[in-house]
């Protein structure tokens, strides 16, 4: 019997010892594989002015940042629709080598740069609170899957979605990025957990806690712990920004993505390829400072807008935007989700006459509050139209009835595991906010600047004015001397 259960110790020691060597070999090929990586993309960032406009503007959209808000309300009010690329949520949808347009819009991560002419591509983006981030990617995971509760059950639901999807060239919420992992999922969830409410016998749940309606919806707790969601929602604005999704064109992001998310240690040299590409960037808002970043960007980038459309005063210039907005009225989104996967209304415009004009026109009307008085007037009706739009859509999984109010009922421990589970976004959030109190200083420095040059102005007509009416004077005086002489010499006489 001894000396059994010498053996059975024998044995646990030993594979305890075989599962520690493993687990160390596991360690340092993950390092290695991550620092190559790292090393690769910080080798690859141009050192230069990234504050200074290029060619092609691309606005890497974060998911659940108001970046749909801010890109349509504001971005593209500066821009005009005549300079948009046609819309690349999906795939790109225009030759990056030969791009057309000025601007791009896309939730692919930042390996997209490898498809696009980097030295002529300045990025944007719009970071917002992890937690808040990951609060609103449950409640729109949620809200979307719940409107094919309609049908009768799952089958009918994807078959449906499947003939509307071939009828209509459209971009839907379906082909877009996390949305295309998450809501089918939770599609398939809801039609799982209402059939089982009818098993039971359950037509109604009551519960005051929106976030742990298990009979309705699968709650956050549980959400925050599925495995599709540690892949593509949490610490996904660092690793969008690094690059590393499970949507990027890099060949090596899989293995970096996962080695980071095995070993948390080795998520410094992620953040840190992060971090370099904000500083990189030619503007940084914070959802938190939604109409300040909008105030911000349009005082900072606005004037080098400006810039380049007189650029593009030529013909040929025109002639290209012209092909450029005739593409556009191509890609209508589809009857599917015709409010494109944040839930605004389309605006894909159709071809409009763009002329000398008309670019005229847009620079005489870039002024800081004329751009902030149409983003004033386009948010509004938005976010009305998102609110009634949710409100429909819960209404099949009530008493799931998501709000900031609600939030505040979430326990502790599932606000503490959401912040361990994202513990590079809120870092990459902190350095955030430090390059926004920078863009804001420099902001400031650019509108006294131009203030100082209106007031120099101002004084230099002021001084023109002065230094005529005294020469005028001076020469009506000398006028009235001469004629006072003649008349004195014909006296004399």
């Amino acid at each position: 019997m001894v000396p059994t259960l010498k053996f059975a110790v024998f044995l646990l020691a030993l594979f305890a010892f075989v599962d520690a060597s493993s687990a160390e070999k596991d360690f340092v090929q993950c390092e290695k594989i991550v620092r190559e990586w790292a090393r690769s993309a910080l080798e690859e960032e141009i050192e230069g002015d990234g504050h200074t406009l290029q060619d092609l503007l691309f606005f890497l959209h974060v998911p659940r940042t108001g970046g749909r808000t801010y890109f349509h309300c504001l971005v593209k009010k500066v821009y005009g629709a005549a300079l948009e690329c046609p819309r690349s949520y999906d795939k790109l949808r225009f030759d990056p080598r030969k791009p057309k347009c000025r601007l791009v819009a896309t939730h692919d991560d930042y390996s997209i740069m490898s498809m696009l002419p980097r030295e002529k591509t300045s990025v944007m983006t719009v970071l917002r609170h992890p937690v808040d981030r990951v609060f609103s990617a449950y409640e729109f995971s949620v809200e979307v899957a719940s409107r094919f509760l309609v049908h009768p059950n799952l089958t009918s639901a994807t078959e449906l979605t499947k003939r509307i999807r071939a009828k209509h060239k459209g971009v839907s919420t379906l082909d877009i990025w996390p949305w295309k992992y998450l809501v089918p999922w939770m599609r398939e969830d809801l039609f799982a957990r209402r059939d089982a409410r009818k098993m039971k016998g359950l037509s109604y749940v009551n519960s005051n806690d929106s976030y742990n309606v298990e009979e309705m919806a699968m709650p956050l707790h549980q959400f925050i712990n599925e495995p599709v969601v540690l892949d593509t929602v949490h610490n996904g604005a660092t690793f969008q920004v690094a690059g590393l999704t499970n949507n990027s064109y890099l060949a090596e992001a899989h293995d970096v993505r996962h080695c980071v998310q095995k070993f948390t240690i080795l998520g410094e040299h992620v953040l840190q390829v992060a971090q370099k590409r904000l500083d990189n960037m030619l503007f940084v808002g914070l959802t938190e400072k939604h109409r300040e970043s909008a105030k911000m960007f349009v005082n900072v980038v606005g004037p080098q807008v400006i810039s380049q459309i007189a650029s593009d005063s030529s013909m040929e210039g025109l002639s290209k935007i012209k092909s450029v907005t005739e593409q556009n009225s191509l890609l209508s989104d589809s009857e599917l989700d015709s409010n494109y996967h944040q839930d605004g209304t389309s605006d894909q415009k159709t071809t409009e006459n763009v002329s000398t004009e008309n670019l005229e026109g847009i620079k005489k009307n870039m002024t800081v509050e004329k751009i902030m008085e149409e983003y004033k007037a386009c948010i509004s009706p938005l976010r009305n139209s998102q609110s009634v739009r949710r409100t429909n859509s819960l209404r099949e999984i009530s008493p799931a009835n998501f709000s900031k109010e609600a939030r505040l009922l979430v326990p502790d421990t599932v606000l503490q595991q959401i912040r361990s589970l994202n513990s590079l976004d809120l870092r990459l959030f902190k350095y955030a906010e430090g390059i926004y109190a920078k863009q804001n200083e420099r902001m400031h420095e650019l509108v006294t600047t131009e203030e100082l040059k209106s007031v120099s102005s101002d004084s230099h007509g002021i001084r023109l004015w002065q230094a005529t009416v005294l020469a005028t004077c001076f020469a009506f005086f000398i006028l009235l001397c001469v004629n006072a002489r003649r008349r004195r010499s014909k006296l004399k006489i």
